[in-house]
């Protein structure tokens, strides 16, 4: 394994991609489902990718990877598809074939907790595509981007995944998004003026309920029952409704009905499978509304673990009132702070000076 200690980087590349949280519509952009409509909005913490580019490539200088939040360092072995140490990221490595004439540090990193179901392994592919991109003379498109990172878990890692988080994190902002034929969609950023994104942002809540959410028994029933009941079913009907009820919504500034939106959201998500709304979900979702709050959407497709989104009142007290309740009611809760994100995928390159240090 190289030892770059002490050796100076020719070029340092630096990517962050936002997460997304209030996916409403949400289980439509999926191969099952065939067409979609989806809401959601780019948050602020990203996922930050940090490329140290040095000259080499030959066997004796691997391209070294650092899972900074999990503190391992490794090897990749883009060559190897059996992948057992954060394939994502090995498969990400290998779809963007990177040049033989340099070798690779690759740092990733994010303030965003594993498995809070706000999309991170999809930011993270945004993220480390958009960086490795940079090595080479072609420019991705923000959707190219997208649908790469998007392809490497369903046909490289052959996971179950939608189109939804990949198309929020290279664009940002807040989106609503149709998919017309699986995967291909159109997305629309919505535009509106400075006093309402502000007031949104500050409504904004997410809660980490405190365990890692991961696929189970239950998505694959729900995925069963939903391809068999084909794309026009009303279970995922009224499921994209919400995604066009919360676009109008937020271009008219309207609170309320956003709130309204994303409450049938997360009622059409406990009509799929009930255990797709945990009971430590339930628990907080009763401590928002005796706060007054508007509206909440139990991210991702649900099940034990993630992370809600709540839309918070007219108040900010009482918001602060409800986030303590609600961490004092379970430890394991807590409050993630976020901003909204008007970009999605950022890369550019670190100034270094002339010993290559970063300046």
């Amino acid at each position: 394994m190289a030892d770059r200690v002490g050796r100076q980087p020719r070029r340092v590349i630096n990517s962050v991609a936002p997460i997304r949280i209030c996916d409403n519509g949400g289980w439509t952009d999926t191969w099952f489902a065939e067409r979609g409509k989806i809401f959601n909005i780019g948050v602020y913490p990203y996922v930050e990718v940090q490329i140290e580019v040095f000259p080499g490539g030959d066997a004796d200088e691997p391209i070294m990877v650092f899972a900074e939040n999990y503190g391992e360092q490794f090897a990749a072995q883009p060559g190897n598809a059996g992948w057992d140490r954060h394939p994502l990221l090995q498969a990400a490595i290998a779809r963007m074939q990177v040049p033989g004439n340099v070798a690779l540090q690759v740092t990733i990193f994010s303030e965003a907790p594993s498995g809070a179901s706000t999309g991170t392994s999809a930011a993270v592919a945004v993220a480390l595509v958009g960086a490795l991109d940079s090595l080479t003379d072609g420019r991705l498109t923000p959707h190219e981007v997208a649908y790469t990172a998007q392809s490497i878990e369903t046909d490289m890692l052959k996971l179950q995944c939608g189109i939804q988080d990949q198309l929020c994190s290279a664009y940002g902002g807040i989106n609503y998004i149709e998919m017309f034929r699986y995967p291909r969609a159109t997305v629309s950023p919505i535009q509106i003026p400075n006093s309402t994104w502000w007031e949104l942002e500050r409504r904004l809540t997410l809660i980490y309920l405190g365990k890692s959410h991961s696929s189970s028994v239950v998505h694959e029933k729900v995925i069963r029952e939903l391809e068999g009941a084909g794309p026009a079913c009303r279970k995922l009907e009224d499921l994209r409704a919400t995604a066009e009820k919360s676009r109008d919504a937020v271009y008219a500034g309207d609170f309320v009905a956003l709130g309204r939106a994303m409450i049938e959201n997360t009622e059409a998500q406990g009509r799929l499978h009930a255990d797709l709304i945990s009971r430590d979900a339930w628990r907080v979702i009763e401590i928002a509304r005796q706060h007054g709050a508007l509206g909440w959407k139990v991210n991702g497709a649900g099940g034990e673990g993630g992370s809600l989104t709540i839309l918070g009142g007219s108040l900010t007290h009482a918001q602060r009132a409800m986030i303590r309740e609600i961490e004092a009611d379970n430890p394991l809760c807590s409050n993630i702070p976020i901003y909204l994100s008007r970009y999605g995928l950022r890369t550019w390159d670190a100034t270094l000076d002339a010993g290559g240090q970063s300046v």
